[in-house]
């Protein structure tokens, strides 16, 4: 096999000031999300590597753009049956070396999900939310997760990446806060506080 160390090592300064504007512009929802942001401005601004070059945890910390759809029409959300790990979770995938994150957020909505990105108006191509989360199973790793916001008409979205998805379900905020967290991604109710949160300053009364 080919060793990848090379690619660890490649000069990406533009790609990791990018980065480090991306992280230091989203507003943090509670203490956990500020450690965490301090952690991610930490890891991109010491020169070590962030993309994934080789599957499943190389290097073992690396970057991930996760997508949260919206239907506010309906006020509902999506959750996929993520398959490897075992959880409801927002779509998404692994940040390409040099490659923005929001670019990544619209390839993988249109393998994963068929759709065009949307960018939805609370917060724009900008990322929402970010979390550092330790993942389970064989081999564990730290994904550094951009979570984005999208929206769309839920009946625009017929089908699904089948191979990385077991189901698709569509849920209202308050579902979401009902489920176990075991069943989802760790930080998946505090996101969801957080949008209400910001739906509210949005829309007051």
């Amino acid at each position: 096999m080919a060793s990848t160390d090379h690619l660890l090592t490649v000069p990406d300064d533009q790609p990791r000031a990018r980065l480090l504007e991306l992280v230091g512009a989203i507003e943090p929802w509670d203490d956990l999300e500020r450690t965490h942001l301090k952690t991610a401005t930490q890891w991109v601004a010491s020169g070590a590597p962030v993309y994934r070059v080789r599957k499943p945890d190389v290097p073992a910390m690396h970057l991930v753009s996760y997508f949260v759809v919206l239907d506010d029409a309906r006020g509902q959300l999506l959750l996929v049956a993520h398959r490897k790990a075992g959880l409801w979770l927002p779509a998404g995938g692994h940040v390409e070396p040099g490659e923005d994150p929001w670019a990544a957020v619209v390839r993988e909505c249109r393998e994963e999900l068929g759709i065009e990105a949307v960018a939805s108006p609370v917060i724009g191509e900008r990322p929402f939310f970010l979390t550092v989360t330790r993942t389970r199973g064989h081999r564990p790793h730290t994904d550094v997760s951009l979570w984005y916001l999208l929206e769309t008409d839920a009946h625009t979205i017929t089908s699904y990446d089948q191979r990385e998805f077991n189901a698709i379900r569509w849920l209202t905020d308050e579902q979401v806060l009902e489920e176990p967290t075991e069943l989802l991604d760790p930080h998946m109710h505090r996101f969801v506080r957080k949008l209400q949160h910001a739906r509210t300053r949005r829309h007051p009364g």
